[in-house]
């Protein structure tokens, strides 16, 4: 597959932007069963239809979350995790109330949160091609 077939045509601009999101449950507790696995990776789709992001991959484990999605430039990465944790809160609580009661305060995700960009080149290559602009 060639590097054009991952651009993305929108209106005013085409891209080529990936996050990798990575958030925790509250204390790292490993409340996220099979069961409460596959609903968030439904969920994580739903969600990535009703905002315009494609999820990738994704891998979900008993303590934390691992996305890797492609996101319009319009969408802030940080409003996209806010979204996401903030919706599967809510309804993982409501599909399965036993886990609200194992956590602290109710609180599902901790509130901090990684997030690392990835796209068609490397820091190298747009230095170098920056740096070489003064000389065409």
């Amino acid at each position: 597959m060639s590097k054009q077939e991952h651009w993305i045509s929108a209106r005013g601009c085409v891209y080529n932007v990936y996050y990798h999101l990575v958030w925790s449950t509250k204390y790292r507790r490993r409340v996220i069963s099979d069961d409460v696995e596959k609903y968030l990776k439904q969920l994580h789709m739903k969600i990535s239809d009703e905002w315009d992001f494609v999820v990738v991959d994704q891998e979900i484990m008993p303590d934390y979350v691992h996305l890797f999605i492609n996101s319009h430039p319009k969408h802030a990465p940080s409003d996209l995790v806010k979204v996401l944790k903030g919706i599967t809160a809510k309804k993982v609580f409501e599909k399965f109330p036993n886990i609200k009661s194992q956590m602290w305060r109710g609180h599902l995700w901790n509130p901090s949160f990684y997030i690392g960009t990835c796209g068609d080149t490397t820091r190298d290559v747009i230095e170098k091609y920056i740096e070489l602009q003064k000389e065409k």
